[in-house]
């Protein structure tokens, strides 16, 4: 099932919550600050530990890490960072690159629920409106898979507005 709900990310009782991280996934600002802050200190000490693809970067752009939940009602928290929007025209490979990695990964550790934020769209500046079309083709295929695993994915909006272009998505 494909829901989209206005919410906060950080108090929904999934296997696992997406935060839309920055390279260092060490915390930041918008979900980001508040994955972290409402998971406590646990959280940045096991962000800390994961290693390096470059100095200072633990996660690349489309990419996906996995980590515990700790003071959060999920279990896990898998952390991904988004394109930051150029208009160059990689914004969506990427964006998409983003929800098949975080789906993988919740594949791989057996995960039935997961709730995405708006990937990008807050300080990275992606268009609300086509990231909610990625959002939602990349949810809904993960669903149509034969033999999905997934019970429930969740498009967790922070705003009316962005909820309104999710159910757009979903209509199309």
């Amino acid at each position: 099932m494909l829901e989209i709900i206005v919410g906060d990310i950080t108090r929904l009782r999934v296997d696992a919550i997406v935060n839309a991280a920055n390279g260092t996934l060490l915390g930041g600002g918008g979900v980001d600050g508040a994955i972290h802050a409402a998971a406590g200190p646990g959280l940045r000490r096991e962000c800390r530990a994961l290693p390096e693809v470059e100095l200072g970067t633990r996660c690349l752009p489309g990419q996906a890490r996995i980590t515990g939940g700790h003071n959060l009602p999920a279990r896990f928290v898998i952390h991904t960072v988004g394109p930051v929007w150029r208009d160059d025209g990689t914004e969506d490979a990427v964006l998409a690159s983003c929800y098949r990695a975080c789906l993988a990964l919740a594949r791989e550790h057996g995960l039935r629920s997961v709730a995405f934020p708006s990937i990008s769209t807050g300080a990275y500046g992606f268009p609300i409106e086509r990231a909610a079309r990625i959002a939602v083709r990349e949810m809904r295929d993960a669903l149509d898979e034969p033999g999905a695993s997934f019970d429930r994915l969740i498009a967790c909006c922070y705003s009316p507005e962005a909820k309104a272009a999710h159910d757009e998505a979903l209509q199309a």
